[in-house]
């Protein structure tokens, strides 16, 4: 949300016998991942070399374009910066890791409403641990929620309680990631939300948290409209709450504020998501042909959109954004991705009401930072609000010490 391949096979070692299932994209380069008809499938990731060098070599044959005329992002991503981040990418950049790191999570697919969705699944040690399902949004993806999983899972590793122990839940959102690309239309945030109310289940649990920001957020409101049996409450930090019959001429200092913001977003920031909006399969030519194209449109949003003073590796390293940006490049999603922009192209900011248990955390860097009556008015059962002392739109993944520690005051409501 935001504001609101070429190689060979990309490969997955499953336990037992697994089908595969070809993902249409340019030439031969297929996306080879377990079927998941059968229940909840185990997965196993490993990239075949020749992707990875492929990879490298389109970045080697890079066409750059002139230099920006200003000093600034307000003409997009700096050259300057993009370059040193290519430059890193191609020479000094193992995506191996990545395959450890997630694996080690855990990683599964599982088909609902005929899509297959990756999730990772990482279980606590502590017998009383609260599930958790976490949701990301765009350009992210479930490595955003990489740093915050085991300060979940393990709390008492990172000065925290066994009592505030989650097993956590993290899915990718249909067509980005290890998910399948929907080859039907209609998958946007409300069927997504009806998918997402089959995965605790299916996983054995029969009571469950939800977390989200950005698409996340809004895949959470429906959830909370949905009310599935077992889901007891829910956390955003996007929240999109503003009143529908707002009177714009009697606005309060801190309302004034709000949509001072959304204006200065809705100004300068929403290129992206009319392109995505209107335009999805035009946009992504470029972004599945070009990995430093695809890398740039991430590459921007972690320069802006994060609590860095527009200095990205002040907050994420080189190798967590690549780390992202090479997930949506390996799996060749840009496109599945930006169409989730166009199947929800009639969102807006605008209240939804809920009647469950909601909680809000504020991050000072966010695109806005509504004043609690409007949640109050949104949420008839707002169980838990406050402002985080720092951190921007990819909370989990700039901040997640206070990410993970605001998940554990609302989850403790719940215990």
């Amino acid at each position: 949300m935001g504001a609101l391949a070429a190689g060979t096979a990309l490969s997955s070692v499953t336990s037992g016998d697994a089908l595969a299932i070809t993902r249409a994209a340019p030439k031969s380069a297929t996306l080879r991942l377990p079927s998941s008809a059968s229940g909840v499938v185990p997965m196993r990731l490993h990239v075949p070399e020749s992707m990875l060098r492929d990879l490298r070599q389109r970045l080697e044959m890079t066409r750059w374009p002139a230099e920006e005329l200003v000093d600034d992002w307000s003409q997009g991503a700096p050259l300057w910066r993009v370059r040193r981040l290519v430059e890193y990418w191609q020479r000094h950049y193992d995506w191996r890791r990545v395959e450890t790191l997630l694996n080690s999570f855990g990683q599964y697919r599982t088909e609902i409403d005929g899509v297959s969705i990756h999730l990772l699944h990482a279980r606590s040690p502590h017998p009383n641990a609260m599930p958790i399902m976490l949701t990301h949004g765009w350009p992210g993806s479930v490595l955003e929620f990489r740093k915050v999983i085991r300060r979940l899972t393990h709390p008492t590793q990172y000065g925290g309680s066994a009592r505030d122990a989650f097993h956590v839940v993290v899915p990718s959102l249909p067509g980005f990631g290890f998910s399948d690309q929907p080859d039907e239309l209609g998958w946007g945030r409300v069927r997504t939300a009806r998918a997402w109310s089959e995965i605790m289940p299916r996983l054995g649990y029969d009571h469950y948290l939800s977390q989200g920001g950005d698409w996340g957020a809004a895949v959470n409101v429906q959830l909370g409209v949905l009310r599935p049996q077992g889901l007891l409450g829910i956390h955003v930090n996007f929240p999109q709450i503003v009143p529908p019959d707002l009177d714009m001429a009697h606005l309060t200092p801190e309302e004034k504020v709000a949509m001072e913001q959304l204006g200065a977003q809705q100004r300068n920031e929403i290129g992206y998501q009319l392109e995505m909006m209107t335009r999805p399969q035009t946009v992504s030519y470029s972004l599945a042909d070009s990995p430093v194209g695809q890398a740039a449109w991430i590459y921007e949003k972690f320069g802006v959109w994060t609590d860095s003073g527009r200095n990205p590796e002040s907050i994420l390293t080189m190798d967590e954004m690549l780390d992202d940006i090479t997930l949506y490049w390996l799996t060749n999603s840009a496109e599945s991705a930006a169409r989730f922009y166009w199947e929800n192209s009639d969102i807006t900011m605008n209240a939804v009401k809920i009647d469950i248990p909601m909680g809000v955390t504020l991050f000072p860097k966010e695109f806005y930072t509504p004043p609690r009556a409007w949640a109050e008015k949104a949420y008839s059962r707002l169980v838990y609000w406050n402002k985080a002392s720092k951190g921007g739109h990819f909370a989990a993944f700039e901040q997640p010490a206070i990410f993970a520690e605001e998940v554990r005051r609302f989850g403790r409501l719940f215990r």
